[in-house]
């Protein structure tokens, strides 16, 4: 279930569970005024699951706090054994993504459903 942005600049974030991964989608903007909420929502609880799939199709912009708080969400799950996958790039943030690199760190996925398998 996808809730799409409010307004621009909104970013909306809907969390489910599949055979025990975290899968969050994410809509609306990555940015600076939202960095800390998508920080929270990749934060590992100590019940939680360490594997996390970000479903993206619903994102329009990205920047570089985001890019920041992606790639410090990688280290983590690697640290605590787990693992951040991301899915279904539009194609301004998937520019973003190559262009900084961080698609060689954090794997990435065309579809959700391809993220998800083994």
């Amino acid at each position: 279930m996808h809730h799409l942005a409010e307004q621009p600049g909104r970013l909306s974030v809907t969390r489910t569970d599949a055979d025990g991964i975290r899968v969050l989608a994410l809509a609306g903007e990555l940015d600076a005024d939202n960095a800390g909420q998508l920080r929270e929502a990749l934060r590992i609880d100590e019940d939680d699951t360490l594997l996390t799939v970000l479903d993206l199709g619903g994102v329009t912009f990205m920047d570089s706090s985001a890019i920041s708080v992606l790639a410090a969400a990688r280290s983590n799950a690697n640290a605590a054994g787990g693992w951040l996958r991301m899915a279904a790039l539009t194609e301004p943030v998937e520019r973003v993504i190559a262009l900084v690199g961080l698609d060689t760190i954090i794997d990435c996925f065309p579809t959700l459903a391809e993220a998800l398998k083994p």
